[in-house]
Formats: structure tokens, C-alpha cells, sequence
């Protein structure tokens, strides 16, 4: 049971039952001068010596306390911590970038807006003795990357520059694929309620640029076997089929996989229930699998629920460009 919420209203948001997974945002500022304060920190002439080198380690430390100044921010363990002070001339301003990353159940931006804000601090702190008319200025998130909703990039935009120096990566991408989403389950094709895993699969298929086609299909053997040689027929290259792998009579959905399969392909199952593990204990009562069916047709059994549908994807959807490339015999390095 959740702890209740303290009477204030203020709480650390739960991250408990998420699922660590691979981080990594990037901030930015500027600390604008004149142009006596611009010289003397691009020259590295200021009184109490290179501004620019001691704003990368206060922005280092910045990053590691910013728990410590914020109090409902998630202590995190930082893995990888860059600051770098960049000079722009034509604007007599030192731009300032922190990158931060590291795998964990929760975001990394506001560890990267703490180093960048105490990195700017720290070169208005030794400036000021030259040149006191300063002003730190659109300190922002410029990007982040990895957690549920992948890749997320200011509405600023970043320049050329920033691209190529930091190369943030899109989530994973199935475009112009072919993919059959299958639901099975009897009372669903009987209309006694609403197919939502299956729409729920569909959705997020095509939010990775995939071209999907649906059908709803009664518990059992057959009609999955026969729709999974359909589909290898077709030449789909792959099929995601929610519903049929528990322990009831009729969830027989791995029985269907096994009489039509050529090649398993163990790995993907195995993944899902360790990370789902994460998420629940249930998780390992999962008789979810994964097999090639034909020569090009990749098969996977996912739950019945629109939850553990939601997790399946956040864990294997990654995966999916990649296993298609090794299905194909492509270059997937």
C-alpha cells in the first residue's frame, strides 16, 4: 500500500514499480557581458583567476547536490556529468552546456539544470569584480532522452552545432513496417467488451511509423495458428498478439506459437517477465513467448491487459528494429 499523502500536499513522486532504463538530458544558459567583462573571461585574465575552468567543476557539483537543493528532486547516483563553457563573441556571452546520464527509474533534467545554473553562477561570481552590469539568461532543458516517452527537444530548437556535438537519439523507429496486432480472447470478439490491448498495440505501432492491420480473434489453438500462417504467407514481418498466455482452459496462445513456429526465439520472453518483475511479482507467471514463423515473420505473445501491454512495449519495442534487421541478415551493429 502507497504511503498517504502528507497533509501539506507535497510528495516525491513514486517511482517504486518503474522500470530503470538508460537517461540522458542536456541544459543550457548564457552569462551575458560587456565587452571588458567578455575579455577578461575569454582571456582568462579576471582577478581571481579562469572563470571558465571553475564553472565546469562548480557545474559538476552542481549537478551531483541538485537533490539537496530542490526537495522533492530524487537523489540520483549520476553515471556520466559534462560541463562546457563555450564563448560566443558576437554576443559577448559564455554559453553554457550540462550534460548529465545515467540508468535509473527517473529523469536526469534537473540535474542538468543544476549544473548549468551553478556553472553560470559561478562565472557571475567572478566577473562581477570587472564588470558588475551581467546577466545569466534562457537557462533551458535543450534536450532529453530514454524513460517512457523517448526523445523530447525544446521548442527552441537546437542548432547545427548542438546537434552534432551531442547526436540525441530518437526513439526507436518501425517505418513503412508491416506489423498485425492479434487479440485474443473470446469474450472480446463475442463484443461482450471492448478490445483496448489491442488498440492500445496498434497505437503505439504506429507511433513508431509502423503500417498496422488489427483483427480480434476467439481463445484457442487453431484460430491463432491459422492467422499466424496468414500472416507468414503475407509476409508480415511482424506480429504482436496480445491475450492467451495465462493459465486459464483456454489460453492456449503459446500452444498456437509452438505448432507453427520454426526457430523460438527464447530471449524476448525472458526479457519481458525479468523487467515486468520489476512492476509486479504476477509478472513471472507469464507464459508470454516468441518464435519465427517461416523465413521472415516474427511472432510475439504478450499478456491480455492494456498495462502489461503498455510495459511489453516500453521494454521490447526497443528492440524491434533491431530484431528485424538480424531477421533479415542486415547490418544492425
Amino acid at each position: 500500500m502507497d504511503a498517504p499523502t502528507p497533509a501539506s500536499g507535497f510528495h516525491m513522486a513514486d517511482v517504486r514499480r518503474k522500470r530503470p532504463s538508460e537517461r540522458r538530458a542536456v541544459a543550457v544558459g548564457e552569462l551575458r557581458a560587456g565587452p571588458v567583462g567578455f575579455a577578461a573571461l575569454a582571456g582568462k585574465t579576471l582577478p581571481k583567476g579562469d572563470a571558465l575552468a571553475m564553472a565546469e567543476v562548480a557545474g559538476l557539483q552542481g549537478a551531483k547536490n541538485a537533490a539537496q537543493l530542490m526537495p522533492l528532486c530524487h537523489p540520483l547516483s549520476l553515471e556520466y556529468v559534462d560541463v562546457r563553457c563555450v564563448p560566443v563573441p558576437e554576443r559577448h556571452a559564455i554559453r553554457v552546456y550540462c550534460e548529465t546520464s545515467l540508468t535509473a527509474k527517473t529523469g536526469v533534467e534537473m540535474e542538468a539544470l543544476a549544473g548549468a545554473s551553478a556553472a553560470l553562477l559561478t562565472l557571475y561570481d567572478l566577473t562581477k569584480p570587472v564588470e558588475p552590469a551581467l546577466s545569466i539568461e534562457a537557462v533551458r532543458l535543450l534536450f532529453k532522452e530514454g524513460g517512457k516517452k523517448g526523445l523530447w527537444i525544446h521548442p527552441e530548437g537546437m542548432d547545427a552545432e548542438e546537434r552534432a556535438y551531442y547526436r540525441p537519439q530518437p526513439g526507436p523507429r518501425l517505418d513503412g513496417e508491416a506489423v498485425a496486432v492479434v487479440t485474443l480472447s473470446d469474450r472480446a470478439a463475442a463484443g461482450v467488451y471492448e478490445d483496448k490491448s489491442g488498440a492500445l498495440l496498434e497505437e503505439r505501432l504506429r507511433a513508431m511509423g509502423a503500417d498496422v492491420h488489427r483483427q480480434l480473434l476467439a481463445d484457442g489453438i487453431e484460430p491463432l495458428a491459422a492467422a499466424l500462417r496468414a500472416e507468414a504467407a503475407r509476409g508480415t514481418p511482424l506480429v504482436l498478439c496480445t491475450g492467451g498466455t495465462g493459465f486459464g482452459p483456454r489460453d492456449l496462445a503459446p500452444e498456437a506459437l509452438a505448432q507453427v513456429a520454426t526457430r523460438p526465439v527464447p530471449g524476448l520472453a525472458e526479457l519481458f517477465r525479468s523487467a515486468s518483475s520489476a512492476h509486479t511479482t504476477l509478472a513471472w507467471l507469464s507464459r508470454s513467448a516468441c518464435a519465427l514463423v517461416g523465413d521472415g515473420t516474427l511472432v510475439l505473445l504478450l499478456p491480455g491487459s492494456p498495462k502489461a501491454v503498455a510495459q511489453g512495449m516500453d521494454i521490447l519495442g526497443p528492440l524491434l528494429p533491431h530484431a528485424l534487421a538480424m531477421m533479415r541478415g542486415l547490418p544492425h551493429a
